[in-house]
């Protein structure tokens, strides 16, 4: 049978070397033949298209726009297969830079599967006939694709198809591809270990030793154990050590001191007769023995047996822990946290971010190479590199290790495909350390464990957490480079480590005494016992503990970082007090005043993270929190973060995912968030289908999980993002803010106007008018009139209007000669902020449309020209009111609330966010005639209800329209209102608004949800009328931001949709049905270019360059040529030359995709 599989694969390499037909005539038969070889099924097209060639998918772009696309090769939740077939040869710039791009490509297609297929855990990049590249994904949390099963051996050439190894590996992806993941074999081997260490703890603690003294003895062994299997020691030497004194224990036991000792200090060891290395650290400074008897030993010599090489760092370290913990090992066969868990937070939270950066430096180098820069490009990767081995990644909470050794192999990971990049450029990496305190001094600059900083409390769990990160460093050291010992000495001191509290600092802590001096105690808040009633486990208050006091208590500094993840405990607020002792939570309290008291204990690192981050100091965090940070009393600790100045936004979220407590082994329901200074999109992750339980094969529960990216709030809902939305010319120049007098003598009442001429002075009607304010507008005017004589000379003032000349003369001059500013000094009889927009867009108009800049309601109305605004109001020139209806909308509401910002707690009316961006629907006649009849019968109602009761507010009238629409009921006063308003007139007015606007934009679909939301209807059974609003508010937002990136598309073509084309556009001339609400049917299309924004200066660094080159296609709303992009960015030079080839590095590098010569970014 070996022979017969030798001879196919000699026949599938003889056939396949060499070929020369093109990717598209031997791809397929390529694929065939390697699946006869594997003995697999051959793919086979279904209705289904779950394994089949020529997978078509579809691509969303961020212009809105689609595009299809086919997969070489797709098995459904198994892999992604791209096929090349490159004339370049191998080691060649051509060649890398194919086999880049065709990776990018997989990763593409993989991303573009529907969400309800997931993607797969495989990438295969296949040169026909030369090489297969492998690269995988097991967390299924979207993060990169990396290679598999390491960066040195994820490339399979053609002739290694003859190790069955290989073959069978390829078997696997095929068929069964999650066995592959390394973490599974290693959990198995692991609980072997652990289950012997216990066995072995258990006897040794019988035998009457100290359970602290067993542990040190234990853990030296397990890492003898481990050395000898990688070859650290001789071969099997601890075993043979063991083997040889099995009936002498005593001698056995100095024999294995004396090898201790001698691997602290390195040299000869006469206990093995063997060299060994210089091991150094903490582990081996007290090499102290424990007295066994024979059968401890055999205990010991098939504990030796197991594969230490296969441990799995992520799980060993709680294992570990268990094991050597008396009180815990009950809990070995509990659950423990799964890799998969841990990776779902540490990969968005550290190693994505550090991967955004080597996309950028690895794209920069490229760069250079292809321009004949070899050592900058090699400079560029060096210093990523540097980069990479100097961040510092801390956990407050770091337990046994498993956050900071996961992190620690990504890190490593990542090191490979950078070391990969180096090779490529011909460079090898050699006497890079910057200095002796590295793991790896002589080899170079390496990433190892001094860079992964904890804080532990329980000091067994924080020696652990050091030995986990040593075994996992260590393995991967020989994992990359063979038998290849490391530097000595092999394990350092780094005190990376620190056994302390992360959240509570103290000078010392006393008991507190009683009046007699005797300690007060309470129970210890662990022990329980069975009840003697119900049988089911109650507190033990026999087992108790002293009550404390602590001496200065204030909040524990962490360790400077770049990175904070980590899994605090989990002691909901309830339980703080009987798990801590009151004399900790008030010493808590007093040092995190500013957390609220009724929060869990982890939000005190949820808090303190968010904190560092916002200032700077931290780049980015991920914590796991109990899932109850969506609850009011919990996101009261995190909405001050998400809302300050600076502002931190939650990047990364799951609300709602399995957990296992470390603390019991419980299954439990977590949340993961990760923050990030600035205002920023996040993704959440949905978990919509897992498992009740683990199997033998898989811990993870999780089966399918959904993505969104939105704006993640504070109890981890989503919002769309509409501050991606762009300003669209078609509202250009009519929004403005009214006018601002700075000086209060402009402002005069009734009397004084009339004093001043005001209906006795021909033309003095022009320069004192009425003057509008928020209250004003809401009630009844306050008989206020501005004194605005903008564009007249003072000469020209004192000759036609000498009264007012005089009247400014004696009061505003004064008080403007003490203003700083020069122009309001100079130019004292003129009000200073006069507006000149305003004043130029409603020229020629009878009336214009008017709200209050920060109002709960935000309701619009016309107001006469003849009445001028004042700087409360915000201001739109259009006398359409068509345009009114759709202001006056639950759509333009919707989208208000959600793109314009907050004053103190109400809401803001922002000119650039909330009106310019905001598509207005394109209209019929028909559909125009009826929203402007609406809108007019809303305006006038109103004036009619206001003018009829002086004392009427709108303000009152929208309070109980809100309770009309809640089925509240109405106070006294607001039934007088409700009657003096006809607010249930006012309802059916927005209402059938409402549903004008919905059917103009033709998304009648979302009326059934807005009338619950409204109350106009009932929810269907199990909804809310508070579910219906979000689902209105999501899909509307959704629609709207959809809709501004194809208006913004349109105008970039040159079809501007104006809203006042004969004010904003007159050159066209547009027909009056153009000028109206988005009758712009046509619109105008010949003279109307994209508006260009400023030019950013080109950054000097190739790095910025990749950067901004990558963030300014992000950021168009349509796809740009090399020219249309140079004029991004200004700059002296030639630097436009190197604009086509960073273009071309980003397609091959997945950030950009390029069509008929235009690129836009992904």
């Amino acid at each position: 049978m070996t022979t017969t599989r030798m001879e196919a694969a000699d026949a599938f390499i003889a056939k396949w070397r060499g070929v020369t037909a093109s990717e598209l005539s031997t791809a397929q038969s390529f694929a065939l033949d390697l699946c006869r070889l594997l003995d697999v099924e051959a793919p086979h097209p279904d209705a289904e298209q779950q394994y089949m060639f020529e997978r078509p998918v579809t691509f969303s772009h961020g212009d809105g726009s689609s595009s299809a696309g086919r997969i070489d090769l797709y098995k459904r939740g198994c892999f992604v297969l791209e096929a090349k077939k490159l004339k370049a040869p191998t080691h060649t710039k051509g060649f890398d830079d194919a086999m880049l791009r065709a990776r990018s490509q997989a990763e593409q297609y993989a991303r573009a599967l529907p969400a309800s297929e997931g993607r797969p855990p495989f990438l295969l990049v296949v040169d026909v006939g030369n090489r297969i590249e492998l690269y995988a994904e097991f967390s299924r949390s979207g993060a990169t694709y990396t290679p598999f099963p390491d960066p040195r051996s994820h490339r399979i050439a053609l002739d290694e198809l003859r190790e069955e190894k290989i073959r069978a590996r390829l078997r696997t992806i095929w068929t069964d591809p999650l066995a592959l993941d390394p973490s599974r074999e290693s959990a198995r081997v692991t609980r072997e270990i652990a289950a012997r260490l216990a066995t072995l703890a258990r006897s040794l603690e019988a035998a009457g030793h100290r359970a602290e003294a067993v542990a040190q003895f234990l853990m030296r062994c397990l890492f003898t154990m481990f050395a000898e299997d990688v070859k650290l020691l001789p071969s099997d030497s601890f075993r043979d050590l063991l083997l040889k004194y099995a009936d002498q224990p005593d001698t056995a036991m100095r024999m294995l001191g004396l090898l201790w000792h001698d691997m602290d200090k390195g040299g000869f060891s006469g206990a093995i007769a063997s060299e060994v290395l210089h091991f150094n650290g903490k582990l081996f400074k007290q090499p102290d023995t424990l007295p066994l008897t024979r059968e401890q030993v055999a205990l010991l010599i098939e504990a030796a047996k197991a594969k230490w090489e296969h441990v799995e760092p992520a799980i060993f370290g709680t294992l570990l822990e268990r094991a050597l913990d008396p009180g815990e090992r009950h809990k070995l066969g509990a659950h423990y946290t799964p890799r998969a868990y841990v990776e779902r937070l540490v990969l968005p939270t550290v190693i994505e971010p550090l991967r955004g950066e080597w996309s950028d430096a690895h794209a920069a180098a490229l760069t250079l190479a292809a321009e004949g820069k070899a050592d900058e490009a090699v400079k560029t990767l060096r210093a990523f590199h540097h980069r990479l081995c100097t961040v510092k990644v801390l956990d407050p909470a770091c337990g046994s290790g498993n956050f900071l050794y996961v992190t620690l192999e990504h890190l490593k990971r990542l090191e490979g495909e950078v070391f990969n990049a180096l090779d490529e450029l011909g460079y090898r990496q050699t006497g890079l350390a910057l200095d002796g305190e590295r793991a790896d001094a002589l080899g170079g600059e390496t990433v190892d464990p001094h860079q992964l900083l904890g804080i532990e409390l329980n000091p067994r769990a924080a020696a652990i957490a050091e030995v986990v990160l040593w075994i996992g460093y260590l393995q991967w050291h020989y994992r990359t480079r063979g038998d290849i010992n490391p530097p000595q000495p092999v394990i350092r001191d780094f005190r990376n480590i620190e056994n302390r509290d992360a959240v509570l600092a103290y000078d010392r802590m006393e008991y507190v005494l009683d009046e007699r001096g005797v300690p007060v105690s309470r129970w210890d808040g662990v022990s329980m016992k069975p009840s003697p009633v119900t049988g089911e486990d109650v507190p033990d208050d026999s087992k108790r503990v002293p009550l404390e006091r602590y001496v200065n208590p204030r909040k524990a500094a962490w360790p400077e970082a770049d990175f904070v993840v980590g899994n605090p405990p989990f002691i909901g607020s309830k339980r703080m007090r009987e798990a801590l002792g009151d004399g900790y939570v008030d010493a808590l309290q007093e040092s995190w005043p500013e957390v609220p008291q009724a929060t869990d204990f982890v939000m005190r690192w949820w808090h303190h993270a968010a904190a560092l981050t916002r200032q700077g100091a931290l780049e980015r965090f991920g914590l796991i929190t109990t899932n109850s940070l969506r609850q009011t009393y919990v996101r009261r600790a995190v909405e001050p973060h998400l809302t300050g100045e600076p502002p931190l936004s939650i990047t990364f979220a799951i609300p709602d995912h399995p957990w296992v407590d470390s603390a019991d082994g419980a299954a439990v329901r977590i949340a993961m968030t990760a923050g990030k200074r600035g205002r920023l999109l996040g993704t959440r992750l949905d978990v919509v289908e897992e498992r009740v339980e683990a199997d033998s094969n898989n811990d993870d529960l999780v089966v399918r999980m959904t993505s969104r990216v939105g704006c993640i709030n504070a109890d981890l809902s989503i919002g769309i993002d509409v501050t991606g939305a762009v300003a669209l010319r078609a509202n250009q120049d009519l929004c403005s803010v009214g006018m601002k007098t700075i000086g209060s003598a402009f402002q005069v009442d009734a009397d004084r106007a009339a004093k001043l001429g005001l209906g006795s002075t021909p033309g003095l009607e022009v320069h004192i008018r009425p003057y509008l304010n928020g209250r004003d507008f809401t009630g009844t005017a306050r008989g206020i009139f501005v004194l605005d004589f903008f564009g007249q000379d003072v000469e020209t003032l004192r000759e036609k209007f000498p009264a007012a000349y005089q009247y400014l003369l004696e009061y505003a001059k004064p008080e403007r000669n003490q203003n700083r500013n020069s122009i309001f000094r100079e130019r004292w009889w003129v009000i200073g902020h006069p507006r000149q927009q305003f004043r130029k867009a409603t020229a020629g108009l009878s009336r214009y449309i008017a709200t209050i800049e920060t109002s709960k309601h935000g309701f619009f109305a016309f107001v006469p020209i003849q009445i001028t605004p004042d700087s409360t109001l915000v201001t739109i020139a259009v006398e359409n009111s068509a345009v009114l209806g759709t202001l006056s909308s639950s759509i333009h509401k919707t989208w208000f609330l959600a793109a314009g910002g907050l004053l103190e707690d109400r809401p803001r009316y922002n000119k650039t966010t909330c009106f310019e961006p905001f598509p207005f629907p394109i209209a019929t006649d028909d559909q125009q005639a009826h929203l402007r009849s609406l809108a007019e019968q809303l305006d006038a109602h109103r004036k009619r209800q206001q003018a009829a009761y002086p004392d009427l507010t709108l303000t009152g009238m929208y309070n109980v329209l809100d309770k009309l629409r809640s089925g509240e009921p109405q106070t006294a006063k607001e039934r007088v209102i409700h009657e003096q308003g006809l607010v249930s007139v006012l309802r059916q007015l927005h209402d059938e608004i409402d549903a004008a606007v919905l059917d103009a934009y033709g998304w009648g679909d979302l009326l059934p949800l807005l009338r619950v939301a409204h109350g106009n209807d009932a929810p269907a059974d199990g909804a809310s009328r508070d579910e219906a609003k979000r689902a209105f508010d999501e899909a509307i937002l959704e629609r709207l931001v959809a809709l501004n990136t194809e208006r913004a598309a349109e105008e970039a073509r040159g079809l501007v949709r104006w809203l006042r084309p004969a004010f904003q556009h007159p050159i066209a001339q547009a027909a009056p049905e153009q000028a109206e609400l988005a009758a712009g049917q046509g619109g105008d299309e010949a003279a109307a270019p994209a508006a260009a924004a400023k030019p950013l200066p080109w950054p000097k660094d190739a790095v910025a360059q990749v950067r901004a080159v990558a963030d300014a296609l992000a950021a168009s709303p349509v796809a740009l040529d090399a020219d249309a992009l140079a004029t991004r960015f200004t700059a002296r030079g030639p630097w436009k030359k190197r604009l086509p080839q960073l273009l071309d590095m980003l397609v091959a590098l997945g950030r950009a995709r390029e069509q008929d010569g235009r690129y836009s970014g992904r």
